[in-house]
């Protein structure tokens, strides 16, 4: 599937891509000019409560034979044509990112291919970019993992925004979870949320550019525990949640000047967020797409094509000095496609 190509000043590279971060192992194969041949994966889910990260690991040693053998069929292509092996390295649950990184460092290893560490946060911002051809915008990157308000500025994506302790995505699973409406929690709750016909105010934290989501979660909580009606709470959870996240975005994209939107990752596929987010863009007369819902989710072609944007600009790493990195955070990586292309 050809994309967009909007990186045509930097050289032509094919990448396999690992992604392990959650409960996804995903396997892509694409290029630097945004060609993807392949995305394949597995997701586990967990027979109850959230994410168990060893029987998620478990999942993911079964089933990668599989979904990689599925990646190369489907892309028509032999291992030998492959220029680099990436995975995503972090941020992201230490047992399931391991279980990756192994796999890919023993094919570097077994093909003598390059390995490329990839941030898993670089590469949602990535397949975003290249899903939607906007080059430069302000980036809304929310998951069950993540949320985080960012810009290109000076050689690297730059935080504005960003939350201090649970992600939005976490917030609503766990709620979900609790009052039993199952899994997956975002949609649950969205849906039981257009019930709702009453609002109850529930904690509304926005510090600075940050924002907190456990007060929120701890709150609406304790409202249904008291006897309100659940449909209300989770109208008043939606609807507070995402008017904390939209307030520090029109804030950032005020500040930063750009002249996209952005919505990224697995949260991008509720229609209720890009409906608030394209109005403040409108606004603003910005530019607002959300990536489709095919790359919203973890996937291994995000970690494939932003592997060969890295390879394509000389980044590699030797498999025996490479490691895991639980807490990466997304303005520690560096970006020389974007240098190239702005400057």
């Amino acid at each position: 599937m050809r994309l967009h190509g909007i990186y045509p000043q930097i050289d032509d590279v094919l990448v396999l891509g690992i992604e392990t971060t959650a409960h996804t192992f995903g396997v892509g194969i694409a290029d630097s000019n945004g060609n993807i041949f392949a995305n394949t994966r597995s997701v586990y889910i967990p027979q109850k409560g959230g994410i168990h990260p060893r029987e998620a690991a478990e999942h993911h040693v079964l089933h990668s034979a599989k979904v990689l053998k599925q990646a190369i069929d489907e892309s028509g292509i032999s291992i030998e044509e492959i220029d680099g092996i990436a995975a995503s390295f972090g941020p992201g649950l230490g047992p399931c990112l391991r279980v990756g990184c192994t796999i890919a460092r023993a094919l570097a290893i077994a093909l003598k291919k390059p390995l490329v560490e990839v941030n898993h946060c670089l590469a949602h911002i990535e397949i975003a970019k290249l899903d939607t051809g906007l080059v430069d915008p302000l980036v809304v990157y929310v998951s069950g993992g993540n949320t985080i308000i960012s810009a290109y500025a000076s050689g690297r994506y730059r935080i504005f925004g960003e939350t201090l302790d649970i992600a939005l995505g976490n917030c609503l699973d766990v709620f979900a979870r609790e009052v039993g409406l199952g899994f997956p929690g975002v949609p649950a709750v969205e849906k039981c949320a257009e019930k709702g016909q009453n609002y109850i105010p529930l904690p509304y934290v926005v510090k600075g550019q940050d924002i907190t989501y456990s007060g929120l979660l701890t709150a609406a909580l304790e409202a249904v525990r008291k006897g309100a009606e659940l449909k209300d709470v989770c109208l008043s959870l939606v609807e507070t949640a995402y008017s904390m996240l939209v307030e520090v975005t029109e804030r950032a994209l005020v500040h930063t000047g750009k002249k996209g939107l952005i919505l990224t990752g697995g949260l991008a596929r509720s229609r209720k967020l890009r409906s608030m987010l394209k109005s403040i863009a409108e606004d603003h007369n910005v530019t607002f797409k959300p990536v489709s819902d095919e790359y919203a989710g973890d996937n291994g072609a995000m970690i494939a094509y932003t592997g060969a944007l890295m390879l394509a600009c000389g980044i590699r790493s030797k498999p025996e000095k490479s490691s895991i990195k639980q807490k990466w955070r997304l303005d520690e990586v560096d970006v020389p496609w974007m240098k190239k292309l702005l400057h």
